[in-house]
């Protein structure tokens, strides 16, 4: 199972069962509630009741006297009131009163007159001073056939004479604990789908930073210049950012130590050859011709290893940087027309011919500097193969938003096992005149290309010799 579905089902989880007690709770607590509520009102109005019931009760006149007119008149009434979401369109209190003995005296339903009551809670424990309620079932099997009972003494100066009891179906008030228990419980589905909604995102969100991360820990693997993500809140950056410190820092150990190991081995064939030439050129009588030519060895060698170490430099500056830092908007044509013009006293030096075919293909964003160094690489590169008499190719395309410079030589071409290598540092081909190259020029022309959002790339041509293509992001 991967993260993002750990997270998620982590989050559901929780999230599930919390809303499922809490939705539980209170769907439970609504019934109980609302008949609590209820109740404590029909305390009141059976005490009430009470009090007026208590003159006619004593007198022997509580079936006929003022109190039962008045309780013929509440029934008989009409009421249409707007409670909240709850339309009350009748009057649900049915009144009984009993005397000391628990015999009914006065039903307002007229059903229970003369019926011995005694025994029922509400009755039994008010006549014994306490507090008399129950709820009864007319029908056993149908839980919403409930009556709710609540009774009150009728006192006579303190003395108990007789009960009143207050009864109110449960079926009354069923609509309104239907009501609440639903707009709970649609309530808690909208929140649960909007917690899911907002733990979606957040889980979409923290895999994504951790995405970045993944992502840009592979592109370090594979030794590309990525910047850290910094976007995924502040632990996540402050981790993006100790990982980039870090891998500046390995980086930083193995550049040198590859560096040390490279630079040792491409200076120690010409500090050898110095060595040699030193050691001839101390002995007292040697030939005028000999100490010319290994005078001649001994510059030779040097300009070597000065070509390879500012090469190294140019190189290591490259390789440490992540953007362009004074990019301008360039004409690429004639930037290659110049760097081309810088080779013209080589080429004819050397009985090469350099032809350009460079059309105007359109600006771009780079540092002029950079660009000359990879263009003047490529071309080097190319004459350093290329045998007398023959001619270098350079041109310009556009093909959409890229800028393609191709240069083209006419030397023997590079073997099959060479190609995979042709970029990496310090590896080079021997040239047509026995002498090898730092092997550093085609590592620099592709960091100048990576630098600047490009590619590079070197093949054989298919009427012979080798092609090089540069390929650039055309400027809007």
């Amino acid at each position: 199972m991967n993260l993002p579905l750990r997270v998620l089902l982590g989050y559901f989880m929780v999230l599930g069962l919390a809303a499922f007690f809490v939705l539980r709770i209170f769907v439970n607590e609504v019934r109980p509630s609302v008949r609590e509520t209820i109740e404590e009102v029909m305390v009141d109005s059976a005490n009430m009741l009470a009090v007026l019931a208590a003159e006619d009760l004593k007198n022997g006149h509580i079936a006929d006297g003022a109190f039962a007119k008045n309780l013929e008149a509440y029934r008989h009434r009409t009421v249409d009131a707007p409670i909240w979401h709850f339309r009350k369109q009748s009057l649900d209190f049915r009144v009984l009163v009993t005397d000391d003995k628990g015999i009914v005296r006065l039903d307002s339903d007229h059903v229970a007159e003369g019926l011995d009551h005694s025994k029922w809670n509400d009755v039994y424990k008010t006549l014994m001073g306490e507090y008399g309620a129950r709820s009864t079932r007319t029908d056993p099997a149908d839980d919403k056939s409930n009556v709710f009972n609540v009774a009150a003494p009728i006192l006579d100066n303190g003395k108990i004479i007789g009960v009143l009891t207050i009864a109110k179906p449960v079926s009354t008030v069923e609509p309104i604990i239907a009501r609440a228990e639903r707009a709970i419980l649609h309530d808690g589905a909208w929140l649960l789908a909007g917690s899911a909604i907002i733990g979606l995102a957040v889980t979409l969100w923290l895999t994504g930073s951790i995405g970045r991360l993944r992502t840009y820990a592979r592109d370090v693997a594979a030794g590309k210049r990525v910047t850290p993500p910094t976007g995924g809140g502040k632990q996540l950056s402050e981790l993006a950012l100790a990982m980039d410190a870090m891998r500046a820092e390995l980086d930083g150990k193995q550049y040198v130590e590859r560096y040390v190991q490279a630079l040792t081995h491409e200076l120690k064939s010409p500090l050898a050859a110095l060595r040699g030439a030193g050691e001839i050129l101390a002995e007292p009588d040697l030939p005028e011709t000999d100490r010319t030519r290994f005078a001649s060895h001994v510059l030779e060698q040097g300009a070597r290893m000065q070509a390879c170490i500012e090469r190294m430099l140019a190189l290591s500056q490259l390789e440490a940087r992540r953007s362009l830092d004074h990019a301008e908007t360039l004409d690429f044509a004639e930037l290659v027309s110049e760097v081309l013009a810088t080779r013209q006293g080589r080429a004819e030096a050397t009985g090469v011919t350099l032809s350009g075919n460079l059309p105007a293909c359109g600006n771009l964003r780079g540092e002029r500097d950079r660009l000359a160094l990879a263009i003047g690489n490529l071309i080097d590169n190319a004459l350093d193969q290329e045998p007398a008499g023959s001619t270098i190719s350079v041109s310009l395309e556009r093909a959409g938003e890229r800028i393609a410079l191709s240069v083209r030589d006419a030397g023997p071409g590079i073997p099959d096992y060479a190609l995979p290598r042709l970029f990496e540092r310090f590896y080079g081909l021997p040239r047509p005149d026995g002498s090898k190259g730092s092997g550093l020029g085609l590592a620099i022309v592709q960091e100048v290309a990576v630098l600047h959002g490009g590619s590079v790339a070197l093949a054989n041509h298919g009427d012979g010799g080798a092609v090089a293509t540069l390929t650039l992001p055309a400027s809007v």
